[in-house]
This record gives structure tokens, C-alpha cells and sequence, in this order.
């Protein structure tokens, strides 16, 4: 049987459930309470059973009439928002970003080209920013070279907010604060701090200690700048490395990772114009490492 696939405008915010009862008011509520159930209906071309999601005027609702949507799964990349111009993604530690000389096909960049080719070979994604392959969380692409330049190029008026939660050893002091330096790279890839204004690029991040118990500290981290390695570097710079990180100087790595998650992005969409905020939780190592 084919696919009845029909696609909807929501005119106004309101809650999900809530717009399919109106949308489909000719129906019973347990008939539109399975479209949900089964996987049937996508938000901006997410699949959602959430009921009570948050729904804004614009917002794309898919239906499949037929069968649940065939989704996207991976083991270490999960789509978290995708429209018709960007895909917000949350990725696992240990997964590169792009490719390099050396692995071409393990990197969130590749799988997710397949993923939009699977649907249209003509399709394509284009990397807005990275992650380290040691970091974990949101990351975003474009998928046109269009929306790529337009991002990057007014990059710091559109993003309007990135944050990372790590745990570092020790206790920072002062429990809040900022830290500025230049940052260059030397011949062995290696990122630090320099004063040479004129060969380094200024990098500012913001920190807080959430929680502690004095051998480590949960701290949250805001960047001003988006700089290779800036969160590492900084938080070397004040005595209290990220655990695990033993390039920048940490001595202990009681989770076995990096423990450095990109948990906030905060954008203003560059076609909508809209708001866009997607945060996720920390992974649970983070919040028993400081209890």
C-alpha cells in the first residue's frame, strides 16, 4: 500500500495534541492519539510522540497516514531538529566531526550526507561549526552552501548563545568568572595561550562552578568566541584541566572520555528569523563524578 502522506502549516503556537484534535476533528481522539503512538506524525521533519510538545506558527507538521516514518538512527548521532534549511544534532563522544587525511567515513559529516542523500542523491550538508571528536552534544549543519555563507558569515549576530558543561579537577577560584587570552597553534597542533596579539586570535570564555566536591567541579562554560580548543585551553590556564583531557593537562579521567558536552545552542534561524533554543541533558557520568 502506498504512503498518504499530507503536510500542514500550524497557524498559531499551541501544543501538539492539541492541534491534531482540531486538525482532525472529523476523527476520534483515539485514532489521532495513534498517529502519535505509531510514529506517524513529524514536527519540522523530526518524528515525535511527545503530545505536549511546544508548537509555533510555521512549524511543518508531516503526517504518514499509512505507517510510521522510517527513521534516522545511529548509535552515536541522534537529530534532534531538521527543516528543509538545517539539521541540529547530538553527538557522541569519540566521533569525529569531519573527515581527515586518515578516517574518511566515521564522522557525524558523513553519516548524515548519506542520510539526506538516502532521500534525494542530489542532496548535501555543510558543517557550521565542530565539535572536538571527544566532545559531545549539539552540533548544527547547513544543507545548502547558501545557507552555509549566511550563517558564517554574520555567524556571531545569529548565534546568540553556545554552552558547555565539563567536569574539571578541583575547584575553581573564583567560583565565577571569565577568562581571556590569544590563542595560536604551533607546528604539533597543539593550541595555548599567548600575549602576541598580532599572531593570536582573542578567545573569551565565561565560567560557573554548578557543583563540587572539591576533587571535582561541574562547571558551565559560555562562549564569546568560538575558538580550536578554547574551553580546554582556558580551563588549563586556570590550574583546573577538564577530566580526561590529558593533552591540556589533566592528571585523572574518571569517565573514560573527555568530559566536555556542548549542552546549549541558542540561534536565530536564518530564514524563519526565529528564536531557535535546543538544549540537552549532560550525560549521567557528569552529575555522579561530583556528588
Amino acid at each position: 500500500m502506498p504512503d498518504d502522506v499530507r503536510v500542514y502549516r500550524v497557524p498559531e503556537d499551541t501544543k501538539l495534541l492539541d492541534y491534531l484534535f482540531a486538525l482532525f476533528a472529523d476523527r476520534s481522539k483515539t485514532t489521532v492519539k495513534s498517529y502519535l503512538a505509531h510514529r506517524q506524525v513529524m514536527v519540522n521533519n523530526t518524528v515525535t510522540t511527545q503530545f505536549d510538545m511546544p508548537l509555533h506558527r510555521d512549524d511543518e507538521i508531516t503526517v504518514n497516514f499509512t505507517r510510521g516514518f522510517k527513521e534516522f538512527r545511529h548509535p552515536r548521532l541522534r537529530i534532534v531538529y531538521e527543516d528543509e534549511f538545517l539539521i541540529v544534532v547530538d553527538k557522541g563522544y569519540g566521533l569525529l566531526s569531519m573527515s581527515t587525511d586518515r578516517i574518511k567515513e566515521k564522522t557525524a559529516y558523513h553519516i548524515l550526507s548519506d542520510y539526506v542523500r538516502s532521500e534525494n542523491p542530489a542532496n548535501r550538508i555543510f558543517i557550521l561549526h565542530r565539535l572536538d571528536r571527544d566532545t559531545s552534544g549539539l552540533m548544527m549543519f547547513a544543507k545548502s552552501q547558501g545557507i552555509q555563507e549566511k550563517m558564517q558569515r554574520s555567524w556571531n549576530e545569529m548565534v546568540l548563545d553556545r554552552r558547555y558543561v565539563a567536569v574539571v579537577e578541583g575547584i575553581p577560584s573564583p567560583e565565577k568568572g571569565e577568562v581571556k587570552s590569544y590563542l595560536k597553534e604551533n607546528s604539533a597542533f597543539h593550541v595555548y595561550s599567548t600575549d602576541d596579539k598580532e599572531n593570536g586570535q582573542l578567545a573569551v570564555t565565561r565560567y560557573e562552578v554548578l557543583a563540587s566536591n572539591g576533587r571535582y567541579s561541574l562547571v558551565e562554560l559560555q562562549l564569546a568566541t568560538g575558538r580550536k580548543n578554547q574551553i580546554r585551553v582556558h580551563m588549563h590556564d586556570l590550574g583546573h584541566s577538564i577530566a580526561g583531557d590529558r593533552k591540556y593537562g589533566a592528571k585523572t579521567n574518571p569517565l573514560g572520555r573527555l568530559s566536555l558536552h556542548a549542552s546549549r545552542l541558542r540561534f536565530v534561524h536564518p530564514i524563519t528569523r526565529r528564536d531557535m533554543l535546543f538544549e540537552i541533558p549532560l550525560p549521567g557520568g557528569f552529575h555522579r563524578v561530583v556528588r
